[in-house]
């Protein structure tokens, strides 16, 4: 689904984890990090364990220049995802924390 069809849906009342990662994670791929990160937060507000939605806000914090905020959702990231047996999502966020913290 495009940007406008997903922020449609919310217009209607349609809000939920589902809709509001596709929503951020659609904005942070299109360039439009700082749009991103309320959606990607209010995703997490739904769901905190959804390590995706960890990795794709740190991602925006960092490409917005919040370097420590960014730190802190990756750490916060890896434990979750740690803690859910997510593997492949800690691998992916300790690869972009290590990035940052160079």
């Amino acid at each position: 689904m495009d940007i406008q069809t997903l922020k449609n849906l919310l217009l209607q009342g349609q809000d939920s984890v589902i809709l509001r990662f596709g929503l951020g994670n659609a904005l942070f791929k299109s360039g439009q990090a700082s749009e991103a990160i309320p959606h990607l937060k209010a995703a997490l507000e739904f769901d905190p364990e959804y390590s995706a939605a960890w990795k794709i806000l740190g991602k925006a914090l960092a490409e917005t220049g919040d370097k420590e905020q960014a730190i802190e959702v990756y750490e916060k990231g890896i434990s979750v995802a740690e803690a859910k047996g997510d593997r492949q999502a800690v691998k992916e966020i300790r690869v972009f924390l290590k990035r940052l913290l160079k």
